[in-house]
């Protein structure tokens, strides 16, 4: 059924006339839509049965001038509650809402996720990588919502400036990969169209393409900012202003440019406490940054984390000097495409002697089941007399289907002080579905010991060699009376090893994700590490000999029931990776209570304790220390949707820990954690951020910030350290290092 229904979608757009424009009210007025493709055939992908949908969903897509025009009339049953909370651009939540996912090249390369709320929230994103989403862009968009007894209705209009396009072809069409879904709140039931998900390995090679006329705009906005902060801890102010330029002459070519731009961010970052070897990995939410971006988001170094080529939180970051931030005096970036192939160039230089400048160009071609693509990326690093360069080339091959066949090569070149050094990795991901509901997964990951990403990327280690192969199976034919809806299990085996050899671990993971009808989620793993070795802890002063380890990890989330108030949402782990083994690990657990008073206004309170018993941390060259550790974690707030454009949001971070030494180990040279008989200090943690945000919309991308933010951070070590995780956790809120008051103001003029 599905071809010929294909079919009539691209006659019926393809020989659409000229479509006139839709005033977007929520109401879909058949006038004004007349001559759009209708399309009723959705079926559920959440659970992922591909059964008809069970309540009636029909769409409208209409090709228009001003944009990508999208309907949905949503048919809902009174025994159904309609979730209509409110939510900030972003966070959604477990509500009724519908999705447009849209690759306006039609390549399955990039991709943008438009999403309307019953309450006439929405979300943005971009797709990249198939299915990986970034919710950091926010794009200029129009949306509305209606309801009436019988259900609820949207309508939605994508200018066609919203996103860098392909020139059309021959014939003044342009190809456009398309996907509509809505999803039920209460029940958490995904209906699409067409029947793909983004939970499998291709979705954005999956869409469905769809011809339509090949409209272009022109944009000219310019965006100028004046903020100001006053520190009430140092009695002082600072004022700044600058401007954001964006310019799309055509759908062929798209420049972003900044003046002394404000990467300052209004969002604090999350408090985290990272004793590592490995780097805290934070988004970016800097406008600059997230438009766009997607192009150059090349993921490489490992399965499902952060790494990546190019991460942006590097321009403005920590100065080379070890002082202060980056001050960023220009940044310009260009995207667009030419003679088949998509392209985009990015630059930035921060000031002064100590700044750094960073550079990217990047280049794309498509065919008709493979694609590839290239980049470059430079850093000049003066203050450390040190340029970086990285080189790029991607390969996607989709044959079928079944198939889906990536790979990644990249080397570094490195030249600091008069010395190089060069490297290389290449990784590799085979995906195969192989049919009622089972697929495979072949995943294979080198990064040469000399592999240099991070003065542009983000790497979290280098020096490694990782093979992975996983089993999926998706069940969903459960009872009615069953409080799942859909189970999804994986089963996976690895082995990782250094470029000299060294056995790092062997795992074995078993992990079920589920569905529940009240629509929640819940999630279980259980993973076991052969004995190996750590080669990062002791950060170059030797391998260490590891026992085995064990993971077990439950999450559970439970929403709002039948327009009750409360929601719900918990952790619990237990992680064995110390020296003493499966017997001692660390325990901790999470809940999260959210309190809705209406559907405006909730409040939260994030509680985490842990206990560790054997928490092994470097103390200094080939010493390291087990400690017993205790620590709590809180998370708590409201948020409160004054109205369509107002936002009053109140975070509160705190976090108390205590550490006290149990054993004083020296790393042999064959590896061998060694117990010695010297003194290691105790430590003391204790941290603090808190946030009042008021923001109030004055136009699309247009806002007004008033912030208040106080935070501050006290570490203490010493012999016999008296202390309690308790009272450090509450003596953090006495600190103040830092108390501010910010006021932002940015105004978007389109041209």
């Amino acid at each position: 059924m599905r071809a010929p229904l294909t079919l009539s979608i691209l006659a019926a757009l393809a020989a659409a006339p000229l479509a006139q424009a839709v005033e977007i009210d929520g109401r879909i007025d058949p006038a004004e839509w007349e001559g759009a493709q209708r399309i009723t055939d959705f079926r559920l992908t959440q659970p992922l049965s591909r059964a008809p949908a069970p309540q009636p969903t029909e769409a409208l897509v209409l090709a228009t001038q001003q944009g990508l025009a999208i309907g949905f009339r949503n048919t809902q049953a009174q025994s159904i509650p309609r979730t209509r909370q409110f939510a900030q651009r972003d966070e959604g939540g477990p509500v009724d809402r519908v999705n447009l996912y849209v690759d306006f090249d039609g390549d399955g390369r990039n991709g943008y996720n438009f999403t309307v709320l019953l309450s006439n929230s929405i979300n943005d994103t971009t797709i990249g990588n198939e299915n990986q989403f970034n919710d950091d862009w926010d794009g200029d968009w129009r949306h509305a919502t209606s309801e009436d007894e019988t259900g609820w209705y949207v309508e939605m209009l994508i200018p066609w400036h919203i996103a860098p396009m392909r020139a059309a072809s021959a014939d003044g069409k342009r190809t456009l990969g398309l996907s509509l879904d809505r999803v039920i709140g209460a029940t958490g039931e995904r209906a699409s169209w067409p029947a793909v998900s983004f939970n499998e390995s291709r979705f954005l090679t999956a869409l469905e393409r769809i011809q339509v006329p090949a409209y272009s705009q022109s944009l000219l906005a310019i965006t100028p900012y004046v903020s100001g902060i006053y520190d009430a801890v140092g009695r002082g102010s600072d004022f700044d202003g600058g401007v954001d330029l964006f310019w799309k002459p055509n759908g062929r070519f798209q420049l972003s440019a900044t003046l002394n731009p404000d990467f300052g961010q209004v969002e604090s970052d999350e408090l985290t406490v990272n004793f590592s070897a490995t780097e805290t990995f934070f988004s970016d939410k800097r406008p600059f940054f997230t438009e766009n971006q997607g192009f150059f988001d090349v993921p490489f170094g490992a399965l499902n984390n952060n790494s990546r080529l190019i991460y942006t939180r590097r321009v403005g970051g920590r100065n080379d000097d070890g002082v202060g931030s980056g001050d960023v005096t220009a940044a310009v970036k260009v995207n667009g495409s030419a003679a088949g192939f998509n392209y985009g160039v990015f630059a930035a230089t921060e000031a002064d002697d100590i700044g750094r400048d960073f550079y990217a160009v990047r280049a794309s071609r498509d065919f008709a089941a493979q694609g590839v693509g290239a980049m470059v990326t430079r850093v000049n690093r003066p203050f450390l007399d040190r340029e970086a360069t990285v080189y790029e080339f991607d390969h996607r091959w989709t044959p079928n289907s079944q198939w889906s066949i990536r790979s990644t090569l990249v080397g570094s070149d490195v030249d600091q002080a008069g010395r190089s050094s060069r490297d290389s990795g290449a990784q590799l991901r085979m995906d195969y579905d192989m049919g009622k509901g089972w697929r495979q997964q072949l995943y294979a990951l080198h990064l040469g010991r000399d592999l240099q990403l991070n003065d542009f990327g983000y790497l979290e280690r280098n020096n490694f060699n990782y093979l992975r192969y996983d089993l999926g199976h998706r069940v969903t034919d459960l009872p009615a009376d069953s409080a799942y809806a859909g189970k999804d299990f994986h089963y996976a085996v690895s082995r990782r090893y250094n470029d000299q050899g060294v056995h790092i671990a062997d795992a074995f993971a078993i992990n079920r994700r589920s569905d529940l009808r009240d629509g929640g989620n819940e999630f279980a793993e259980i993973a076991a590490w052969s004995s190996g070795h750590d080669d990062l802890i002791t950060r170059g002063n030797g391998v260490v000999d590891v026992p085995s380890k064990l993971y077990l990890y439950y999450e559970r989330f439970r929403p709002r029931q039948n327009g009750g108030r409360w929601a719900f949402y918990g952790e619990a782990q237990y992680a064995a990776e110390g020296l003493g083994g499966m017997d001692e690990g660390k325990s901790r657990l999470y809940f999260e209570p959210r309190y809705h008073v209406s559907d405006r206004l909730s409040f939260f309170s994030g509680m985490e304790v842990s206990h560790n018993p054997d928490w092994l941390l470097w103390r200094g060259g080939n010493l390291l220390g087990s400690f017993r550790s205790d620590m709590i974690t809180l998370n708590a707030g409201s948020v409160w949707l004054i109205d369509d454009k107002q936002e009053l949001r109140v975070r509160l971070e705190a976090i108390g820990l205590d550490a006290h030494s149990r054993q004083a180990y020296r790393v042999a040279a064959d590896g061998r954690p060694l117990k010695v008989a010297e003194s290691i200090p105790d430590f003391n943690l204790r941290n603090l951020g808190f946030q009042i945000r008021y923001r109030y919309e004055l136009a699309p991308l247009s806002h007004l910030y008033i912030a208040y933010v106080r935070g501050g951070d006290l570490f203490e070590e010493g012999l016999n350290q008296e202390g309690s995780a308790g009272r450090e956790f509450r003596d953090a809120f006495d600190l103040r290092d830092s108390e501010q008051l910010l006021v932002k103001l940015s105004y978007r003029f389109e041209i």
